[in-house]
């Protein structure tokens, strides 16, 4: 199958009373899937949440940006996905290596993964003086539902949420994506039926992406007569550097920062969303210590 580059499209349908994303992150979750070593359920639940993440990045201005935490009680624990308006994402979740046999339908059993009972948390940096938050309890686990579910209730917006990650037998992601249609005021009943009967017919998110479907293709699929406003790349990007891991240990404080220099002959800092590894050695820390004491 031919390599497309991840990219969200967005769109708007029946006279701008519908807006619509459709969004491709196959790449995205497949580097997440290397980097942090995840099994296949526990791909599928964080590909999942990474890209609900970065359709909701999506819907930002700017320099805003946000953060979703799934904490539901099954075993992976804690997924977190960070995304902005730039199509830049990042994530990790606590447990990767866990993997569980398929569920009824023969598909990776993600809400056994998550969990079915937790919240899901949304917090927004639109770069107030406090953040905006949302809270809703998990519905479902499978997440796709779970999202629909947030947007009903903590934005007050009708919307339907498709998400899928097809994972190949050697562990690496084929493909993942989704998409978002978001259903605004002055909408009939009958043409809110004719949405529901679409997206109720639709085939899985990674079918239609298997398939070759374009973007494009998958909302007309809902929506025919979709007008495509703009559209983004989408890609991984962590935000951690050396220097502010420097900060980090900086902010420990002058006893913490000697108890490091006299137990370890090197410390060793990984970054939860990209697994990689920052090593100081006694050198460097008595350098931190200096800084963090002058």
């Amino acid at each position: 199958m031919e390599k497309k580059q991840d990219r969200l499209i967005r769109g708007i349908a029946m006279e701008g009373r519908v807006r619509a994303f459709a969004i491709r992150t196959t790449e995205l979750v497949e580097e997440l899937r290397r980097r942090h070593d995840t099994y296949p359920t526990a791909t599928a639940a964080m590909g999942r949440t990474l890209t609900a993440a970065a359709m909701m990045g999506a819907m930002l201005k700017g320099e805003e940006k946000l953060t979703v935490q799934v904490k539901g009680d099954g075993p992976i624990g804690q997924i977190v996905a960070d995304a902005n308006a730039k199509g830049e994402v990042r994530g990790y979740v606590t447990e990767p290596h866990v993997h569980l046999p398929s569920n009824s339908m023969g598909k990776l059993d993600v809400a056994g993964a998550v969990g079915t009972s937790g919240f899901i948390h949304i917090t927004k940096d639109l770069g107030l003086k406090e953040p905006y938050r949302g809270s809703i309890p998990i519905i479902s686990g499978e997440l796709g539902e779970d999202f629909t579910y947030y947007f009903a209730k903590s934005e007050q917006t009708p919307s339907a949420v498709g998400l899928g990650v097809l994972v190949d037998t050697d562990n690496s992601v084929i493909v993942a994506g989704g998409f978002i249609l978001q259903l605004l005021p002055g909408l009939s009943d009958d043409e809110i039926t004719a949405i529901e009967n679409a997206v109720g017919a639709i085939p899985p998110v990674t079918s239609l992406l298997e398939q070759g479907l374009d973007l494009e293709e998958m909302l007309r699929w809902m929506l025919p007569d979709v007008q495509i406003m703009d559209s983004i790349d989408i890609r991984f990007q962590c935000q951690c550097s050396e220097e502010r891991v420097e900060k980090t240990l900086i902010s420990l404080g002058q006893q913490e920062l000697e108890q490091l220099i006299a137990e370890d002959e090197e410390v060793e800092v990984i970054c939860h969303f990209c697994n990689e590894a920052y090593r100081f050695n006694k050198d460097h820390l008595q350098r931190l210590l200096d800084q963090a004491t002058s």
